[in-house]
C-alpha cells in the first residue's frame, strides 16, 4: 500500500471542515472540552464502525450504493439542517442542571456515532479509503480491524482538534456568540448543500 497516499488522503479528509468538525468546534465553544470529547468519542467509534463495515461489505455496499444513495442524502442532508437550526436558535445560557448535562453527555456520543452513518460524505469516503487502500493491499480480518481502529482514532483527533479551536477562542467567541452560531448553522447548510450538489 502507498502509505504516504493513504495518510494524506486519511489526513486531508478528516482535518478539513464538515458537519463532525464544525459541531465538534461548536460544541467546544459551548459546552468545553470536557463534554464535547463525548461527542469526539462517538464520532470516532461511529467512524471505526463504519470503516471495519465497509471492509467486510464493500462489495455489497458498493452495489448497493445507487439505492441507498438518495435516501441516505434526504437523511443526511435533513439532520444537518436540522443541527443547523439547533445551532442559530440554541440557548446561549451555559448553565444547566446536572441532570441535563448528564443526558446530553450521552447523547452528544451518540449524536457522534449515528452521524457517520448519515453523512453521505462519510460514508462515500469510509467505502473509498478501504476499496482504494485497504482491499487491495490486505486480505485478513485483522489488518480490516486495526487500519479501522486507526481510522476511527484519526476521527477522534480531528474532531478534538476542532472542538478545542472552540475551546481556545471561547472567551471571546461567548462576546459574539450569535455571529458565531449563525456562522457555526451556515457552515453546516453549506455542508448539506455540497452534498446535494456532489
Amino acid at each position: 500500500m502507498p502509505m504516504l497516499s493513504f495518510l494524506l488522503f486519511v489526513f486531508v479528509n478528516s482535518f478539513t471542515p464538515g458537519p463532525n468538525n464544525f459541531m465538534a468546534m461548536s460544541f467546544g465553544n459551548k459546552y468545553g472540552l470536557k463534554k464535547t470529547m463525548t461527542f469526539c468519542l462517538g464520532v470516532g467509534a461511529g467512524f471505526f464502525a463504519l470503516a471495519l463495515l465497509c471492509s467486510f461489505f464493500n462489495l455489497v455496499l458498493i452495489n448497493l450504493l445507487p439505492v441507498i444513495k438518495l435516501p441516505l442524502t434526504i437523511l443526511g442532508v435533513g439532520y444537518m439542517l436540522y443541527l443547523a437550526f439547533k445551532t442559530l436558535t440554541s440557548n446561549n445560557d451555559n448553565h444547566h442542571g446536572r441532570e441535563r448535562n448528564e443526558g446530553r453527555d450521552r447523547n452528544l456520543f451518540v449524536m457522534g456515532v449515528l452521524l457517520q452513518f448519515i453523512n453521505p460524505k462519510g460514508v462515500l469516503y469510509g467505502i473509498t479509503v478501504v476499496a482504494t487502500f485497504l482491499l487491495p493491499y490486505y486480505n485478513s480480518y485483522f489488518s480490516y480491524f486495526i487500519f479501522s481502529l486507526f481510522l476511527g482514532a484519526v476521527g477522534i483527533m480531528s474532531s478534538c482538534s476542532w472542538g478545542l479551536f472552540g475551546v481556545i477562542f471561547q472567551k471571546v467567541l461567548v462576546q459574539y456568540r450569535r455571529p458565531f452560531n449563525v456562522i457555526m448553522a451556515l457552515l453546516l447548510v453549506y455542508s448539506a448543500i455540497s452534498i446535494v450538489l456532489h
